[in-house]
Parts: C-alpha cells; structure tokens; sequence
C-alpha cells in the first residue's frame, strides 16, 4: 500500500512539474508576441484611394505574399460561378496618389527606418518605421515627403523632395 501511494506522489509532482513548465514556456513565449502593438505603421491605410505599392522593377529571392480573400467573395465550392450580367461602367473614382516604380531605397537613421521609392519626377513613401522607444509622424504634399522620428527632445527627418527636379532625400538631426 505505501508503495503504490510513493509512485502516485511521484507521479503527481512529475506531471506538476511538467505542466508548470509547460505553461512558463508558453507565457514567455506570448507575452512578447502576441499583445505587443505593432511597431511598423501601414502609411497607406488612412488614404482609402492610395493603390496597392508594386514591387521593385529589379527581381527579388523573397516569395510573393498570399492573396487575400475579400470579405464579399463567394465560399469556394465545386459548382461554376455565373458570370456577371454587363452593367454600367462604374463611375470614376478620385485620381490615387502617384505611384512611382522606380528605385526603392532605404533610409537607417538613429530614429528608425524610412524607405521611398524614387521615380524620375517624383516619389513616394513605401514605408516607415520608428525605432525602440521613437515615434513617427509622416507629412505630404504634391511635391515632398517628410518623416520625422522623434524621441523626447531628439528628433530626426527623413525630407524627400522633386519640386524642382528628380527626387533627392535629405537626413537632418535636430
């Protein structure tokens, strides 16, 4: 009889211990992951009518991206799809932002991380992203692009004009 209590102890400290471990695994695990926000900002989200950025002219190693599903696409089933009955164009839409497909270039400052596609006459800002502990602001016109990462009293631009030529950038700390 004691023996038997001695391996169902044992047995109940090892299963203890193994589930304990278990779950400080999983917890380190995701509390770094999972409820963090993230650090990269889309700078397309807020305008609705900016198009999707294409890929650099020169060919990348990387795999594309998956295509996303639209909320309003139909379930996948084995039946055809009726094509749709021709209808009234749609009306046009406001003109979207320039998207240039020129050089993509990349900006390392002390504050983060701004990269641009640079066309002939003109650019535009692919992304930006802060650095630990920085914030970033994004600023555009018809004829420039400034993002500045700042952090307290420090603060650090990334200036892309082409008002009065092709695009050139220019990294200031202030």
């Amino acid at each position: 009889m004691r023996r038997g209590l001695v391996h169902v102890l044992a047995w109940l400290l090892a299963t203890g211990a193994a589930v304990t471990l278990s779950w400080w695994g999983v917890h380190t695990v995701m509390a770094g992951t999972a409820y963090d926000p993230p650090r990269a900002l889309p700078v397309k989200a807020a305008d609705a009518t900016a198009e999707e950025p294409t890929p650099p002219a020169t060919p990348s190693k990387r795999t594309p991206p998956p295509k996303r599903r639209t909320p309003s696409a139909p379930p996948r089933t084995g039946k055809p799809i009726p094509a749709p009955t021709p209808t009234k164009p749609p009306s046009p839409s406001p003109a979207p932002t320039t998207t240039v497909t020129g050089q993509v270039r990349s900006y390392d400052t002390d504050g983060g991380r701004a990269v641009f596609d640079l066309g002939r006459t003109s650019a535009s800002l692919v992304s930006a992203t802060p650095g630990a502990g920085w914030s970033m602001q994004v600023w555009k016109t018809e004829s420039w692009i400034r993002v500045e990462f700042s952090s307290g009293a420090d603060r650090v631009s990334v200036f892309c004009t082409w008002h009065d030529g092709p695009p050139r950038v220019e990294i200031g700390t202030y």
